[in-house]
């Protein structure tokens, strides 16, 4: 017997928000996400159509339409939205495709926090 284990090799972020946690939660529940995920601090909401499935199948490039994010420190295994209304949260902390997602937002971050600070005559990296 032969196993092929093949994991992604590019993720492909299309559109990245920040957004407040109730907010985050509410359009996950309204739009029919069924989870969020949360890695080291972060909230994930990720929208994924059918195609991307095929498409990383085929090709080793998964797609992600719309990633919204919030900061989330302590980690819940629900969001209360409104009351009586609650959302499952995954703990994906040990997961390596959601941790490198964190990751990747963690250093957009970081980079525009950079460039917002640089004044008028300053040269990026400096």
């Amino acid at each position: 017997m032969e196993i092929d284990i093949r994991p992604t090799r590019k993720i492909v972020i299309l559109g990245l928000d920040r957004r407040e946690p109730e907010n985050l939660g509410f359009c996950a529940a309204t739009f029919g996400a069924s989870r969020l995920f949360w890695v080291n601090g972060r909230l994930l909401c990720l929208e994924v159509y059918e195609k991307s499935f095929e498409y990383e199948i085929k090709r080793g490039v998964f797609y992600v339409g719309q990633l919204c994010y919030a900061d989330f420190p302590k980690y819940s295994m629900f969001l209360e939205i409104r009351r009586g209304m609650q959302i499952p949260i995954v703990n994906a902390s040990d997961m390596q495709l959601y941790k490198k997602v964190a990751e990747a937002i963690t250093r957009l971050e970081s980079k525009h926090k950079r460039s917002s600070h640089m004044g008028v005559n300053d040269k990026p990296g400096e």
